[in-house]
């Protein structure tokens, strides 16, 4: 039976003790346009998606699905980007608020860890200026003496060393690690109740992942604050998501929770992704590993009707796909968008 997403999807987890039943954060139809030559062209699609206290909800897919598209949407980081739709925290809608009172909640009640740290850090301050800058603008009643407690206290937080002579020092001078750790402290310092972390593991070695991510589950079950969690690692979702939206092509193809997805995933984008990961009983000389046909379209060529994927699996036909593909409720909080799952196979099956 087909249902609402905006309707239906709870994504309720037993195991919590706070509120489950309140979102944090409700994104209805949320469509980022971005302007090619003389029309625009949507990177974020009628995206509807909610989050809630105490919860990690992980947002995957390929580069060029819309993922860093929409996260910036919702911080309203786009400069000439045509945003449609409604962007609700706490039930307000900060799509169409002034720039002042969003800049309230930025920094404060929102925080969001970038991907790049070196290019997120002014060069051309130390790092303790650059936290003390948001604790400023946030709590401007703290005195000098107060804030630099608070930068060094954040700075042992994050797991830096030597607090005190990494405040003295400017972002060249750090190692990648050491700089995401900072950018997460600026995203930590007001507890934000809505934490975005997109990519927050790129280009880091596997010691320092880890640690990172022990960091941000950390500081959610400290603060219950709600984390959507931006990544095209499904290792990492797998090991610190409840729930997960499959992204593809700018719109949401998938949505379960984290146990259901991995044991039971429909959609053929979230099954592919799933059949490329590599396994340590791959041990066939003459097993390869699976790759999707194709790439991501870009957003002038992006097909606007129809199944987003159908070129991608060209093996299947064309019936089984919706003409206009919609999100169908399969199971209790499990959603997939177009009938081509049920017809689905890997080419090598018969």
């Amino acid at each position: 039976m087909h249902s609402s997403i905006d309707e239906t999807f709870y994504g309720n987890f037993g195991v919590r003790v706070i509120d489950l039943n309140t979102d944090l954060l409700e994104v209805r139809n949320l469509t980022t346009s971005f302007r090619i030559e003389d029309d625009y062209y949507a990177a974020v699609d009628h995206v509807n998606l909610t989050v809630k206290k105490n919860e990690v909800l992980a947002i995957v897919g390929e580069s060029g699905s819309g993922k860093s598209a929409f996260a910036f949407s919702l911080m309203g980081l786009h400069n000439k980007a045509k945003i449609e739709g409604q962007i609700l925290y706490k039930g307000q809608d900060i799509a169409n608020i002034s720039p002042n009172k969003l800049n309230k909640l930025r920094g404060n009640e929102m925080g969001m860890i970038f991907q790049d740290p070196l290019s997120a850090l002014n060069p051309l301050m130390i790092i303790g200026e650059q936290i003390e800058e948001i604790l400023t603008l946030h709590q401007p009643k703290l005195s000098s003496k107060d804030k630099k407690v608070k930068v060094i206290d954040l700075l042992d937080q994050v797991g830096i060393p030597r607090p005190e002579h990494i405040y003295k020092q400017y972002p060249h001078e750090l190692s990648g690690g050491m700089r995401q750790r900072v950018v997460i402290a600026i995203a930590i310092a007001n507890k934000p109740e809505l934490l975005i972390a997109d990519e927050p593991t790129t280009a880091l070695d596997v010691t320092i992942q880890l640690q990172i991510l022990e960091l941000i589950r950390d500081l959610k079950n400290e603060i219950n604050a709600g984390i959507i969690l931006i990544t095209h690692d499904l290792g990492v979702v797998a090991e610190m998501a409840d729930r997960v939206a499959v992204m593809y092509a700018g719109e949401i193809v998938e949505i379960a929770d984290i146990y259901t997805l991995m044991s039971n995933a429909k959609h053929p984008y979230t099954r592919s992704l799933l059949n490329s990961i590599p396994t340590i009983t791959d041990t066939d000389e003459k097993s390869k590993l699976h790759v999707i046909q194709g790439i991501v379209p870009s957003l002038k060529n992006l097909p606007r009707q129809g199944c987003r994927f159908k070129a991608r699996i060209p093996w299947i036909d064309d019936s089984a796909h919706e003409e206009n593909p919609q999100m169908h409720e399969i199971a209790p909080g499990h959603f997939v968008r177009c009938t081509c799952y049920q017809h689905f196979h890997f080419p090598d099956q018969s």
